[in-house]
């Protein structure tokens, strides 16, 4: 019987390792093992190396975050084999910003694993029309999106970790 993968979930800008323990406890509860990664603050590129160094022993790892753990999972996942990457509130743009989602989603179409993305519909950095268009790029992506939740899935954390564990459970 194979094991779970090993989840590592990385937090938003203005977060920590420690916000994402509601997270971590959740999958937990829902017999999956996940860890919080710490980034430093400052550029997805900045963060990319720390992100690597925490997955590099981890041969088939999933591996994801919230925002801008999002988006930096989301570059690990476009230069190295994933075994699958979890993009919670994906910042596709900056609030009133709509210009930059081409930008931010460019490397989407190097990633090669499933791809499991949670919005809310009413996030301002990721209007619902340019996540759809986004997503086109993903080879295996699964958009699920949540009325009248914006920018955090805190408010419906409970169907988002269920989303996850079925995610994670079809990865074989």
């Amino acid at each position: 019987m194979p094991t779970s993968p090993t989840i590592y979930l990385a937090h938003g800008a203005s977060g920590s390792a420690a916000s994402m323990k509601p997270h971590v406890d959740g999958l937990a509860a829902r017999g999956l093992v996940a860890v919080a990664v710490q980034l430093p603050r400052g550029t997805a590129e900045r963060a990319l190396p720390v992100y690597r160094a925490a997955v590099e022993s981890d041969p088939s790892p999933v591996i994801g975050g919230h925002s801008f753990g999002g988006r930096v999972a989301s570059l690990l996942a476009a230069e190295r084999p994933i075994r699958g990457l979890i993009l919670l509130s994906y910042p596709l743009h900056r609030p009133g910003g709509q210009e930059t989602w081409d930008e931010r989603t460019a490397h989407w179409s190097r990633i090669s694993c499933p791809v499991l993305v949670l919005s809310g519909e009413s996030d301002p950095f990721a209007q619902i029309g340019l996540l759809g268009e986004a997503m086109a790029r993903l080879t295996h992506g699964e958009l699920a999106t949540y009325p009248g939740v914006g920018h955090g899935i805190g408010p419906v954390l409970g169907d988002a970790l269920d989303r996850i564990r079925d995610f994670v459970g079809g990865l074989g």
